[in-house]
């Protein structure tokens, strides 16, 4: 196949997949197979993939939209600076958060990986389940193992869907902190919920969920068209969290 057609199939996938395609899913696209599935020749290879994503990159870079490298692949995404006028053809709000659930997220996201025990101690306060309930439906946590202890409680860490809806493509590219939370600092409190929140305010879609829950702290989800489903989810947080 021609460079040229593979770019442009490569293109066209790109602009057609609802979830960001990793490289081996690329390669994919350029394998033929016979009638019994089995590959026939190399296809086009990774290094090749590399250099037409690059060409791509290039050919959108005066455009409205932009190719970008994510934790879990590569998408099509619009520009930060069309938000404005794509929320005026998008009426549906993005879901609120409450201090307590931001602060948990940051923890996790910059602590990770921690038990339900190390979070309440960095609060100060009990962490209500249906929080991190909430935050592992929206695929954003998760256990990651659990610490040789007594009870074994499960360690939490965040996500490729995390990453993925705040644009990022590592944990790395966060907001560094020059000191984490300690339980007594609510200053460094509310550097983590800052650092936290800068990221998410440079997402440029709100999501399509049906969550609706009363807050200050608003974020919206970048993907428009997210892999997860989140039910409603209501009074996150009960009388044993400070919000």
């Amino acid at each position: 196949m021609k460079t040229d057609e593979a770019k442009r199939v490569l293109e066209t996938a790109l602009l057609c997949a609802r979830e960001p395609m990793s490289l081996h899913g690329m390669k994919k696209l350029f394998a033929d197979v016979d009638a019994n599935g089995r590959v026939l020749g190399i296809g086009v290879g990774t290094d090749t993939i590399k250099l037409l994503l690059e060409e791509l990159r290039h050919d959108w870079q005066d455009r409205g939209i932009e190719i970008v490298s994510l934790a879990s692949g590569w998408r099509f995404q619009s520009r930060p600076e069309m938000k404005p006028y794509l929320d005026r053809i998008t009426p549906e709000k993005p879901p609120k958060y409450s201090r307590a659930t931001l602060e948990t997220l940051a923890i996790i996201a910059y602590r990770q990986p921690v038990t339900r025990g190390d979070i309440e101690e960095i609060r100060g306060v009990a962490v209500n389940s249906q929080t991190i309930k909430m935050l592992e439906d929206r695929g954003w946590i998760d256990v990651v193992g659990h610490r040789e202890v007594v009870g074994r409680p499960a360690l939490l860490g965040t996500t490729k869907q995390f990453l993925d809806d705040l644009g990022l493509a590592s944990l790395g590219q966060l907001p560094p902190l020059d000191s984490i939370a300690d339980a007594q600092d609510g200053r460094s409190l509310e550097a983590l919920e800052a650092a936290l929140q800068q990221n998410f305010n440079k997402t440029d879609a709100p999501a399509d969920v049906d969550e609706q829950v009363t807050s200050p702290v608003e974020v919206p989800i970048h993907d428009p068209q997210p892999a997860f489903g989140v039910d409603r989810v209501n009074n996150i947080d009960t009388n044993d969290e400070s919000n």
